[in-house]
């Protein structure tokens, strides 16, 4: 259950994020910022009470909301997204995947 909301938690932080984008031409977009980022962050604190630990839940979010925001805006906003910063991403997943598999569970 743990990862479900933690799933939920990383795509309404990365809605939020894009809404942020949109709402840079059209204001109307700040409500599905709000929304995104007060989803989001509850999502994260439900994912903590269900007993996965600070570290790996931050660290995932964190790591999954770059590289989903990078790609995302790649496509949606014709964002730069070289091959170096590509191999950035594919570093900071790399890491948190050690995280996790350093935990002890």
């Amino acid at each position: 259950m743990s990862y479900l909301l933690l799933i939920g938690a990383i795509l309404f932080e990365v809605s939020g994020t894009i809404s942020l984008r949109l709402a840079i031409d059209n204001t109307r977009w700040y409500a599905a910022v709000a929304v995104g980022y007060v989803v989001s962050f509850s999502m994260l604190g439900f994912t903590l009470a269900h007993g996965m630990p600070i570290g790996i839940a931050y660290g995932i979010w964190a790591a999954a909301g770059v590289a989903l925001t990078a790609v995302l805006s790649k496509f949606l906003f014709k964002d730069p997204l070289s091959w170096l910063m590509s191999l950035g991403v594919i570093l900071i997943i790399g890491g948190v995947l050690l995280i996790e598999l350093g935990a002890t569970h």
